[in-house]
Parts: C-alpha cells; structure tokens; sequence
C-alpha cells in the first residue's frame, strides 16, 4: 500500500540527469529478438505478493524461445530509481523496469526508455485512460500500463448516523448536506471532511471536474492554465470545502492522513481507495472497530458527475540500451495481457484496461474503486513537468488559497507564471 504513496509522488525525487542516454528509434524491439538474457526489474510487490504470475511469464516466453535465461531482480520503492539512474549510465541496462506512472515522465522525456507498439500488446486500445497517458509522450507510446489504484471516499457510518443519514450521498449536493449536518453535530474541532490543504492530487480533481486543467498544450509547448475560468471554479470548490470542513492545520499535506483518520477526529476523507483501510490497521485505529464503522463511495463532483481522480499505478518500460527489446516486449505482454490483469486483479489490484474493469463494477467488493477510476485525470505530459513537481508550486499555491494568504485568483496566477517558467525545459 504504501506503495502507491511512493509512486504518486517519486517525480520529485527522480535524479534524471543520470537517465540521459542516446539511443536506438526500433519500436518495441525489432531489435534483440534472438537475445539469450532477459534482465526483469520489478518492485519488492510483485516479488511478495504475486511471484507466481512472474513465473508464468517467463514459462510462456522460455516455452516461445527454449533456453532463454531470465533474470530478476526486486526492488523497494524508495531506491529503484537510484540504481536505475546509476545502471542507466553503463552499458548493463535492464531489460524491463517497472516504474511509477508518475515516475515514467522525467526519463521519457531524457530519453532513456524505447518507443513501443502499443498494438502488439493486449487490450491496449482499452488502455485506462490516465495509464495510457502516463506513458504517452509527443504522441508515442514509451511504456505498458501494468495495474492501477484508484481514489474514493471513505466516510464514517456511525457518525454519519448520529446525524441521521443512512445512506452515502449519490449528488454533489447530498454530500454536502450531509457534511454540513455531521459539522453541526459534531462541533468546530471535527473535521466533517478531513481535506489536507496542500492535497493537490484532490485539489486538481475539482479543477479537471470544473474543465480546467494544470495546463494545456498548443503544438508542442505546454501553457499553464490555473488561471483560466473554469480552473478557478475548481480550485474556488476546493477553497469552499477547506473552509467550511476543514478544521486541521491548513498547512499540512496529505502525507499522515490515514493516521489523523484513524484517531477518529473526522467522517470523510477522499483518498487512495487503500488509505481506509490502512486508518483502520490495529496500529492506527484509535477509535476502536474503525473497520466496521467505515464505508467508501465514488465520490460524487460538483459538475454532477463522478469525481475524476488522479490514477496512481505501475508502468512496465524498455530501456533504450537494452539488447534485448523484442523479447522484452514479449515478456511485458506475457506479464501484463490478458490472463496477468486476471492474476492481477485477483491479488486486489485495478487492470490496466477499461474490459477488465467492467466486471469488478459488478462485484461489491471491487465496484467502488472499479467505478471511481473509469473516470480519471493525469499531469500533463511537458517536459518540465518534474521541474514543477519538485518545486511543489501546486501545493504552495493550494496553502496560500487555504490559508487566505492569497484570493484564488491571485494565487492562481501567480503558479502559472511559476509553471510557465519550467514546464517547457527539458
């Protein structure tokens, strides 16, 4: 679970001058299909929780070309993306590396992983939109979604009942109603929904539901857009919710909200679909049964339609060093086509593709995760994106909005010319 967090938010650690490399334009390996090694990486979760589906994969290619030795090697989040740095500057690549959706950008853009064919992959033409995105640059296709983790509501039962709501809001406006009557029960100290400020993962949620965007793109260049009518209907949605339900500390990010979640000091939070759970952990769980007293719902929008939310997930990519392209792609379909997304999403993940998730709609232990991310956004894909991340100027913006330091306009403003500045540097 924790995870999921990392990748969100690994961009701004990434050290991608060390990805820099030239290489080869062969889509998805027309190159190295007669290679004798194939070198996998992937993180410490596939190694612990679905090793047999990593064993399939290399049985259906070893089967394809006997004598093939695979390679793996696992890796904890936190330190992948040194060790691919440092490899990616020698001749001793990878062959396949698993990388975060929001991690794939900076290397994408230096460089580092190959153009693929998206149509020699399963289900790619139903590719979840914010994954497809995720490994899209200038309009090619640089990786292979691998599995998704969506974001939903979790609100309290208990407390809601004491309110005299039985059921979880379907409109925009039933949950506000009922936030507005678990604020008035339960006093100013309680958060009826505990929204970290400098959340910009749900802040920019409201502003893609109001039309707006982070930033558009004309040809080739990237121009914020915070600015512009409808990203201020957005971010003034968010401003309302902050004001009127927000009673932490404005300045605070979302990093310890399954934590303030689990000490029982608020009814909702709209988060990874994971951070409910992970509230109600024996370790976090100070109310006591947190477990029994929590329920999630796709979170409802003002537009009148569901929330979009930022999709985190896993993206499989080729190295342009490697020798061994065309057996790499053959390895990632084997992994990610269609019976890997069957083992996939029995371990509890979301697919990477919209027929696979169709049916989890229909299963009440997947439908509101499953539901939540048919509908989803992504950041944009400039070149200067990472730029932007690590200076942090949407959450800088977000605490000046929440805090009232700045009006949402002037606030607004001023994170575009601070994109502006970057979004375009490579």
């Amino acid at each position: 679970m924790k995870r999921k967090l990392i990748a969100a938010i690994g961009v701004a650690g990434i050290m991608i001058g060390a990805a820099a490399c030239g290489g080869s334009d062969k889509k998805d390996g027309a190159a190295g299909g007669d290679a004798k090694e194939l070198t996998v990486w992937l993180t410490v979760d596939a190694q612990k929780n679905w090793p047999e589906l990593v064993k399939a994969a290399d049985d259906a290619i070893v089967a394809k070309h006997p004598g093939l030795k695979i390679n793996h090697e696992y890796y904890g989040w936190p330190d992948k993306n040194a060790k691919l740095d440092a490899v990616l500057a020698t001749d001793k690549a990878p062959d396949v590396v698993e990388m975060g959706n929001s991690e794939m950008l900076p290397y994408t853009v230096k460089g580092a992983f190959a153009e693929v064919d998206p149509s020699k992959f399963d289900n790619s033409a139903g590719w979840l939109d914010a994954l497809k995105a995720s490994v899209t640059y200038n309009g090619k296709i640089y990786g292979v979604p691998y599995y998704a983790g969506g974001r939903t509501a979790t609100w309290r039962k208990d407390i809601a009942a004491d309110s005299g709501i039985t059921a979880t809001p379907k409109t925009y406006a039933e949950l506000t109603a009922d936030l507005d009557k678990i604020q008035a029960k339960q006093g100013d100290k309680f958060s009826a929904w505990y929204q970290p400020t400098r959340d910009w993962y749900a802040a920019m949620s409201f502003v893609y539901d109001a039309g707006g965007s982070i930033a558009k793109q004309d040809g080739d260049k990237f121009k914020a857009n915070l600015s512009s009518p409808e990203s201020i209907k957005g971010l003034t949605e968010f401003k309302n919710v902050v004001d009127k339900y927000m009673k932490n500390d404005k300045t605070k990010d979302e990093a310890d909200r399954p934590i303030v979640y689990g000490q029982g000091k608020s009814a909702l939070v709209f988060s990874p679909a994971w951070e409910g759970a992970n509230a109600a952990l024996p370790e976090n769980d100070k109310v006591g049964k947190l477990a029994e007293k929590i329920e999630s719902f796709v979170m409802p929008a003002p537009s009148g339609k569901a929330m979009p939310v930022f999709l985190g997930g896993s993206d499989l990519a080729v190295p342009v060093k490697s020798k061994a392209q065309a057996l790499a792609a053959e390895w990632i379909n084997a992994f990610t086509g269609t019976q890997g997304q069957k083992g996939l999403v029995a371990k509890g993940n979301l697919p990477n593709n919209k027929a696979d998730l169709a049916p989890l709609k229909a299963d009440p232990k997947t439908a509101v995760p499953a539901t939540a991310a048919e509908s989803s956004w992504f950041v944009p894909m400039a070149p200067g994106w990472g730029q932007v991340e690590k200076a942090k100027t949407l959450q800088d913006m977000l605490q000046a909005i929440g805090t009232g330091k700045k009006t949402v306009e002037a606030a607004a403003k001023d994170a575009d010319a601070a994109i502006d500045k970057v979004i375009n540097t490579k």
